[in-house]
């Protein structure tokens, strides 16, 4: 008999944070980069560090750290972050049978922790058949990525002040690594290759737009490539389907 059925809240969050350690791993970097980065594009150490403490999105902050240098309005900040994070909404469908007799005290903090390390994690959980204690085994994963996002944050934050000089360092470039580290392991079929295809075409192309406009717009594009391609793609399933039918 499986010991999952009998797994105490203890073990369940434990079990959660050690199933994530292969993402904090793989985290690490971005947060170091990320800490390292804001005080070179115009936040101060308090700013950097409430960034990571508030918002924890590693995507939405690189490319609101990038829009903010690059002079961006505030509301297209929030409007590109905003397009960026609808996955989360697909995220949050996908756990409503698991959270939806939960207290709000619980749905609340899990809904803030939501990443996609997390999601990539419970949603292993949720393929199996050992769904007790979901909420500490989610915990257990989410306070493990946010406690390591805020001292990598840190971390970096303290190798800017320690090292002189860190802003000639070309860490511009290190920002654009970050971003193509980022979305390289998700390109993971022809639809998603179809949305970063056309975003970095379009970025490059509408670069010149006033207010930054022509970031918002590729990625926009992006997205709805991306989603006509998948569309496509399921419709040419489905022709093939009733055909070998």
């Amino acid at each position: 008999m499986s010991t999952h059925a009998f797994e105490t809240p203890g073990q369940a969050f434990k079990s959660g944070a050690q199933n994530t350690i292969p993402l904090i791993v793989g985290a690490i970097p971005f947060g170091i980069v990320f800490g390292t980065l804001g005080p070179v594009n115009g936040l101060s150490f308090e700013a950097t560090l409430c960034m990571s403490l508030i918002v924890f999105a590693g995507s939405a902050q690189f490319i609101s750290l990038g829009l903010l240098a690059a002079g961006a309005s505030p509301w297209l900040i929030v409007l590109t972050t905003f397009v960026v994070n609808l996955r989360h909404l697909l995220y949050a469908v996908t756990l409503i049978p698991m959270v939806r007799t939960l207290p709000q005290r619980w749905r609340a903090p899990m809904a803030f922790w939501l990443t996609d390390e997390t999601f990539a994690v419970v949603a292993g959980r949720l393929a199996s058949e050992h769904r007790g204690q979901f909420h500490w085994y989610y915990l257990g994963s989410a306070l493990s990525m946010y406690l390591n996002w805020q001292l990598c944050t840190l971390l970096g934050l303290t190798l800017g002040e320690w090292v002189p000089d860190i802003e000639n360092w070309g860490l511009d470039v290190a920002m654009a690594v970050t971003f193509i580290g980022i979305v390289a392991p998700q390109v993971v079929n022809r639809p998603r290759l179809a949305a970063v295809l056309a975003a970095g075409v379009c970025s490059v192309w509408w670069r010149d737009w006033p207010h930054q406009l022509g970031l918002f717009a590729a990625a926009l594009t992006g997205i709805l490539c991306g989603l006509g391609a998948e569309m496509a793609l399921q419709d040419r399933k489905s022709e093939l389907a009733e055909g070998g039918c």
